[in-house]
């Protein structure tokens, strides 16, 4: 029996000749979850990511690819469309199956976001969360896309916030678990 514990990969994506598709930032992240599945059976592994194409989105082609065990509970979240909502549209999945502690996998550059969204809320709601990160050389795309994102982190952050309170996900500060309690 698997215990309280699952991983999520926030996904990433870029056009091509072939359509809008996960590339090799996303497989990285992928072979590092299976590593650790390997080691300790996750209850739950989350692939999170939309299509903003239309087609396939990150998450389904996660899936499709997952290089990992089978014997474990796979879910594709399909429609974050930013790192906020890859925390918030995860948290509810991981909530309803009982989850206490997540591994987010992501790549060096995207850690600091990931931290700061994910670190941010999950703890309130009783999830201890730890990272893996995937070393991956940056581009200057890519350095330039998490430049950019920066600024917009604390909006985006509220508005997650916001979304789960509405989808009555959140608790009230009354109930929320204090993130600087230990659970067992």
């Amino acid at each position: 029996m698997p215990d309280d514990w699952g991983i999520v990969i926030p996904g990433s994506g870029s056009h091509g000749r072939e359509g809008y598709t996960i590339g090799p930032r996303a497989h990285a992240c992928m072979d590092e979850a299976a590593r650790l599945a390997d080691r300790r059976r996750p209850r739950v592994v989350v692939f999170s990511g939309w299509s903003p194409a239309g087609g396939p989105s990150e998450a389904e082609q996660m899936l499709r690819a997952w290089p990992g065990r089978r014997d474990v509970e796979l879910v594709a979240e399909v429609s974050a469309r930013i790192t906020a909502e890859n925390m918030s549209r995860s948290l509810p999945l991981l909530l309803e199956r009982g989850i206490r502690e997540v591994t987010i996998v992501c790549g060096a550059l995207h850690q600091l976001r990931v931290r700061y969204f994910f670190g941010g809320i999950y703890p309130r709601y009783g999830i201890r969360c730890r990272y893996h990160v995937t070393r991956q050389l940056p581009t200057p795309r890519a350095i330039a896309w998490e430049a950019g994102a920066i600024p917009l982190a604390r909006r985006q952050r509220r508005a997650a916030a916001a979304e789960l309170r509405q989808a009555g996900t959140a608790k009230t500060h009354a109930e929320m678990i204090d993130p600087t309690t230990p659970h067992v």
